[in-house]
């Protein structure tokens, strides 16, 4: 069964149009089906009047959020629920984020600290707690857990040498979930089989591709209070570049070049009206 929705303007007093978008069709079966109910989802093709979406594919937006600020906690939560879910975390479990300060890698730490994790944020800089810079080898790890290692690596970088020293720092039991892998080159990982074993530990890749829209739609409502309660955040607004949709196709061929200045992740929103309702690169 699927849900018919329709991106239309309304017009409000002072003259301004607010693109909102429409619920048509909705299944008795939907919960709460209210008109001009606002919704977020997953699926292409939304850039024309009207798309079908499966009726699980639809989650509610958290109130909190702009439809800006929804349209980009789509993929980097989504993707941040797997890395947690497919590593097993748990509260009170220490988890080590590479590349902290991306999209995904941010999504992360926030979704761990909203666990009761504690996170350890590794970044190319000085303001977090392990500098991947200057401590390639990531001995921080072990004063800042004072030997022990930590229980959970999210790997978010996808390169070799790091996630090699990540897995070094893997406890016993420990496990490390990434989501990428070098684009050309040398994509070989070596692992010491023994201390591996011995100490039950588990490597897990994540590819959301593999996920279809209704799963990752739960992920989402799976989300929504934390969201609603202010323990998961949205960019901040501004914090990216807003493209009006006459001007979309420019901003795709700019982000399939991947050059410096290009838009990646959510630095570049192509947006329906006046900014209202927002589709994500």
């Amino acid at each position: 069964m699927v849900t018919t929705m329709k991106a239309l303007r309304l017009i409000r007093k002072d003259g301004e149009a607010l693109p909102r978008l429409v619920l048509e069709h909705v299944p008795k079966t939907y919960p709460d089906p209210k008109p001009s109910h606002r919704q977020t989802f997953t699926q292409d093709g939304f850039q024309a009047e009207y798309c079908l979406v499966p009726e699980n594919a639809v989650a509610p937006k958290p109130e909190g959020l702009s439809f800006t600020q929804a349209a980009c906690v789509g993929v980097p939560f989504t993707t941040a629920s797997l890395v947690l879910s497919r590593a097993h975390a748990k509260k009170d479990e220490t988890v080590l984020v590479t590349g902290a300060n991306g999209a995904v890698g941010s999504a992360v730490v926030q979704l761990a600290k909203s666990m009761g994790c504690r996170v350890l944020s590794a970044t190319r800089s000085n303001g977090d707690d392990v500098n991947t810079a200057t401590d390639p080898e990531l001995r921080a790890v072990d004063i800042l857990t004072n030997g022990k290692g930590v229980d959970v690596v999210a790997d978010t970088v996808g390169q070799p040498a790091l996630l090699q020293a990540a897995i070094n720092k893997l406890t016993r039991g420990g496990r490390l979930s990434f989501i990428a892998s070098p684009r050309d080159g040398d994509t070989g990982l070596m692992i010491d089989m023994l201390s591996f074993y011995r100490g039950e530990k588990a490597l897990v890749g994540c590819n959301t591709l593999t996920y279809d829209v209704e799963e990752l739609a739960k992920q989402l409502k799976n989300l929504e209070e934390r969201f609603d309660r202010g323990l998961l955040k949205g960019s901040d607004e501004g914090s990216w570049t807003e493209v009006k949709l006459e001007n979309g196709v420019e901003a795709y061929e700019k982000a399939s070049l991947r050059r410096a200045g290009k838009f990646h992740d959510c630095n570049a929103i192509v947006t329906l009206g006046c900014g209202y309702q927002t589709y994500n690169l």
